[in-house]
């Protein structure tokens, strides 16, 4: 089962390796399973504001880490607008007199993202070239939440006089409209169909009402919709969330990663009839070694050192693993803003002796390979990547059953205790660390649930969630 004919592209805000943490593996690894559902050169699009050689060594990243076939697969917004702006100039609307009334208008450094704050008004910004003339001019907020939701004006310096785009969501839609319509003419079909994945919220808040007949509008998910705690389904919604769940009904499809998510969701807030669960994909890998080259105290983390992930409750438990395996160790790798913090806590704890911070690594699966178990005390997740290259390099996982992702994922390949529980964690932790048997039972079928992951056992669902797009009239037509 392939895809129907159509071109498709993959939008974020930004998606950088090193910066965006899962989420700049998840997207690259979509745009490689549509090509491999018969996708025409899919395109992996950006819009921040970074230098074109910030976003040329992005790309080059991606390359590298085999998550991208070509650099020629991800473009971005501004590097387009610099390297050819005729597309822009024919965009705008001729300028009257009352074009900025009642708009602020401020300075944008070329280098710096349309969001960026703290300019004063009554100046204004150009973006363009290291040298030669402007291009465009972009209106800067202070503190507005919903910037790219206003009609506040974005000057064109077209060679015949300057002209002016309505908001963000018209130099957006004017950008897609321009990268679909040279693939409609080298097909020579001018109604050709343009299916536009949604990576970042904000970027689909902006164009969920696009109605142009022949775009399809996808949204995907990635992370959690509740407040904190983020473990009560029936919470108070606000915010980015708040707006973007009253506009899912418009998208021709949204693709969750979870079941878990998707229906309660539907429960509370209703299901138009275009849900899909989607997972994130990852790659099998070779079979990993056996238990007995593997060391049996050795327990690892991997994940960002953030708030998000609570690494400061798995250090609080640590201190009872400790004390009952005191041959014990827990590695924990990757980086952070909490690093510092967190060392403080293992210090206070009197656990140095046991824990490790090593720090951001890119030998994961060497590392997974040494260790006995796999952790992780998130407080909420999209899906859990970790989880599942852990169960890939057959480490049973020890987790909190936090909404949404861990449980999943596991299955039955490891132990899900209370969110927040730090005690209960300790126990499971004690639990396999001092029963072999138990913990090779569990990394037996550590492989069985990470294939529900692979691209193999994915790409049906989202070819599935895409044709149902593109074979019903658009939503907002």
């Amino acid at each position: 089962m392939k895809l129907p004919e159509a071109d498709y592209f993959l939008v974020g805000s930004r998606v950088a390796l090193g910066l965006d943490g899962g989420f700049a593996v998840a997207v690259p690894s979509r745009l490689r399973l549509l090509a491999s559902a018969g996708a025409p050169d899919p395109l992996l699009l950006s819009v921040d504001g970074g230098t074109p050689d910030d976003h040329a060594a992005q790309r080059q990243a991606f390359v590298d880490a085999g998550l991208l076939d070509s650099t020629a697969s991800a473009r971005n917004l501004f590097d387009d607008i610099v390297a050819d702006p005729s597309w822009l100039f024919a965009a705008g609307e001729p300028c009257t007199a009352g074009s900025f009334e009642g708009e602020q208008r401020v300075i944008m450094v070329p280098t710096a993202p349309p969001l960026a704050a703290g300019a004063s008004s009554g100046a204004s910004g150009r973006v363009g070239p290291a040298s030669g003339s402007a291009i465009v001019s972009l209106p800067v907020f202070r503190d507005n939440p919903t910037w790219h939701l206003t009609d506040a004006p974005l000057v064109v310096h077209a060679p015949d006089g300057d002209r002016v785009l309505r908001g963000f969501r018209s130099l957006y839609a004017a950008w897609l409209t321009h990268l679909a319509d040279e693939r409609r003419a080298e097909a020579g079909d001018p109604d050709r169909l343009l299916v536009v994945i949604f990576e970042s919220r904000q970027i689909g808040e902006t164009l969920v009402d696009w109605d142009d007949p022949r775009v399809r509008l996808v949204h995907t998910v990635h992370n959690s919709h509740l407040p904190e705690p983020h473990d009560d389904p029936q919470a108070p919604v606000v915010g980015l969330w708040q707006r973007w769940l009253s506009t899912f009904d418009r998208y021709d499809a949204v693709l969750w990663p979870t079941a878990a998510q998707r229906d309660e969701v539907a429960a509370r807030f209703g299901d138009p009839g275009t849900f899909h669960v989607v997972p994130n994909t990852i790659e099998l890998g070779a079979t990993p070694p056996d238990a007995a080259s593997r060391d049996p105290h050795r327990v690892v983390m991997l994940n960002r050192l953030a708030p998000q992930k609570r690494v400061d409750l798995a250090i609080r438990a640590w201190q009872r693993v400790a004390e009952v395996v005191p041959e014990a160790r827990l590695d924990v790798y990757g980086d952070g803003p909490l690093r510092d913090e967190l060392q403080r806590l293992i210090d206070e704890l009197g656990v140095a002796a046991s824990v490790t911070l090593h720090g951001a690594t890119d030998q994961r699966d060497a590392i997974f390979d040494r260790a006995a178990l796999f952790v992780t005390s998130t407080a909420f997740e999209g899906q859990g990547l970790s989880i599942a290259e852990a169960l890939a390099r057959g480490l049973p996982v020890v987790s909190f059953d936090a909404r949404y992702g861990p449980r999943e994922a596991i299955a039955d390949a490891g132990i899900v205790v209370p969110p927040g529980d730090v005690d209960a964690f300790a126990d499971a932790i004690i639990e396999l660390l001092r029963d072999d048997d138990r913990r090779a039972e569990l990394a037996s079928r550590a492989r069985g649930a990470a294939a529900a992951f692979t691209a193999d056992e994915v790409r049906p669902a989202l070819v599935a969630a895409l044709r149902a797009a593109v074979e019903s009239p658009s939503r907002r037509a």
